[in-house]
Order: structure tokens, then C-alpha cells, then sequence
């Protein structure tokens, strides 16, 4: 069985390292392995070091510390060796703490689909921390901040105790419904059932939604029509790269296709295996797409849509004049 891991991501000052001692003091976050940016600091002030082998640090709380003097995925392949070996403590989840002026989307990439992660371990969430305090007067200035939100699964407010944070909540429901806001910290690192992981949400009404801010990052979801085959799911992937590139942010969606439910992803314009189904994870048995981009107007995404529904068993390269022609004709 693979093993789980979670990025954690966050602004400088948002509170990724007390949100990370907080969890790891409760015993259902026990074996984790935490690894360290090597822009950030280990600063796991609040737990004891009880030993040390090369870079991997023992705690008390039954948890390793590794810093990342390397690539990401040649310190994940290392650990999961020096685990085989026996060389460390067994661990059952790991989680990669980010600098917080990281961008985490190349780290992304790297856990969905860089085969010497992928070989042992599962990508189970992004988690983000944001500051109630300052999140909202920081944003003009950091436009970095829209774009670790906007990939994450998981969110922790911090300094609730030092503002309201209903304005925070309030825009979070508008930027990133997919994203569970958490309270309690293990909560954040805990792995959850297939209907929850994989859950790509509309709204209420299953409309297509819009989200748009000042920071050009737009959040749009789809209902593509069926039939989606996987012909049409690889034309469509194709055109997105080569048209939308690093602007296309995060993909997610849920898709009946000919054999199987895929629910397919992309990063900056990087797409990554989709994983089968043999049904719907959830209740909403309908497909959706959702595309976070940086500015992407909603029509340039929508005009390629029909590319999913490339014929089975085909392969066709679609170009943007030849959908922008199709989609003004409809």
C-alpha cells in the first residue's frame, strides 16, 4: 500500500510551522515523516530531538524530520529506502513543509507524477494556512497568496483569536469551494475515503460557476456533455498545454468515460494519470471539470470543451481557430 502525502503550504507568517507542532502532538499523526523545504527552517521548536542519522531527525513524538538538501523526489525515494532497510523508523504519511514564498505548483507536479514518488507513495491533499489577521490586506501586494489557495484541498485559518475571520471564510467560499476548512490540526493530515479526496464540487445548483479577482486568478467549473472517451480526454489535455500552458493553474474534474469514472488532473499546464473508478465516488453521478487559471477568460476554456468528445478510438489535434469557429456557429 502506498504511502499518503500531503503538501503544506503558506504564506511567511501564516503559522505552517505551530499548525505542524500542534498536529504531530496528537497520536493519530504518530510515524509521520515531515520534510522540510530547503528555503524553510526545520523550526520544530515545541518537540524534543531524541536522535539524529545524517539528515533525518528522530522526535519524540514518533515522527522524522528530514531536511530536503535535494531534489524532492530523490529525498522521498531516499526515505522510503532507508525505511525498507530499516535504517529508520517505519512511517505511514509524510508531509513536505513549503517555504512560504514557495509556489506549489512545480512540488505538486513532482508528487503527482514523478515515478520515483508515485512508485511508493500516494498524494492525498494540498495544505494551506492563512493568516485571519493580515490574509486580506496582504493580497494586492502577494499575488503568490491567491495562487497557494487556489491549489489546496485542505485550509487552516490561523490568529482567529486576534481577528474575525468571517471575512476570510467568507472569501474562501467564493475562491476555492472545493477546499474543507478545517479547525482542528490532525484533522488537516488525516487520510479520508474516496468521496471526500476525490469530490469536485459546483454549486449548489450544479451550475457553472465563476470566481474572479483582482489577482487575474479565475476559478471556472463545467458540466462537459457526454460522451467523454478517453480519445477525447488526451485532445483535450493536448490543446489545454499548448494553449493555456503554466496559466492553467489546477485542473480537476470527474468524468464518465467508456470503461470507468476518471478523475483527472493537471498543474501549470501538466497533466497526470487519471485514476479509475468503477463508479461515481460521490453522489453527484454528472460530469465536472474545474479550471483555476491565471488570466484565462472563461470563453477560451469553454471553446475547447468540445475536444473531449473526440469519437473513440481517434486521435484528433484540435486548434483554437478551428473550436473558436465551431463555438460562434452554436
Amino acid at each position: 500500500m502506498k504511502t499518503p502525502v500531503f503538501l503544506l503550504t503558506g504564506f511567511l507568517g501564516s503559522g505552517k510551522t505551530t499548525l505542524l507542532n500542534q498536529a504531530l502532538k496528537d497520536p493519530a499523526l504518530a510515524n509521520t515523516a515531515v520534510v522540510v523545504n530547503e528555503l524553510g527552517e526545520i523550526g520544530l521548536d515545541n518537540v524534543t530531538i531524541a536522535q539524529a542519522t545524517d539528515n533525518v531527525v528522530l522526535l519524540d513524538a514518533g515522527c522524522l524530520c528530514c531536511a530536503n538538501t535535494g531534489a524532492l523526489h530523490e529525498t522521498l525515494a531516499d526515505l522510503d529506502g532507508r525505511r525498507a532497510r530499516g535504517e529508520i523508523p517505519r512511517f505511514e504519511r509524510v508531509i513536505i513543509e513549503t517555504s512560504g514564498a514557495a509556489d506549489p505548483a512545480p512540488l505538486l507536479n513532482v508528487l503527482l507524477g514523478h515515478p520515483l514518488v508515485t512508485a511508493a507513495y500516494a498524494f492525498e491533499a494540498t495544505v494551506c494556512t492563512l493568516d485571519a489577521q493580515h490574509f486580506l490586506s496582504s493580497r494586492p501586494e502577494y499575488p503568490e497568496l491567491d495562487k497557494q489557495i487556489a491549489v489546496a484541498e485542505r485550509i487552516y485559518v490561523s490568529k482567529r483569536d486576534l481577528a474575525d475571520p468571517a471575512p476570510v471564510l467568507n472569501f474562501l467560499k467564493e475562491f476555492n469551494a472545493d477546499a474543507e476548512v478545517l479547525e482542528t490540526p490532525a484533522a488537516l493530515f488525516s487520510t479520508w475515503g474516496k468521496d471526500r479526496k476525490y469530490r469536485v464540487t459546483l454549486d449548489t445548483k450544479g451550475r457553472i460557476g465563476r470566481r474572479e479577482h483582482f489577482s487575474g486568478i479565475r476559478a471556472h467549473a463545467f458540466r462537459p456533455p457526454p460522451p467523454v472517451t478517453w480519445a477525447g480526454w488526451a485532445a483535450w489535455s493536448r490543446l489545454a498545454r499548448d494553449e493555456f500552458g503554466a496559466r492553467l493553474i489546477r485542473v480537476k474534474g470527474l468524468l464518465q468515460m467508456e470503461d470507468s469514472i476518471a478523475f483527472v488532473q493537471g498543474v501549470q499546464g501538466v497533466f497526470h494519470s487519471p485514476q479509475r473508478f468503477p463508479e461515481w465516488p460521490d453522489a453527484d453521478h454528472g460530469n465536472r471539470l474545474v479550471c483555476i487559471s491565471r488570466d484565462v477568460p472563461e470563453e477560451d476554456i469553454a471553446i475547447t470543451l468540445p475536444a473531449l468528445n473526440t469519437p473513440a478510438g481517434t486521435q484528433a489535434h484540435y486548434s483554437m481557430q478551428e473550436l473558436r469557429e465551431r463555438y460562434a456557429r452554436q
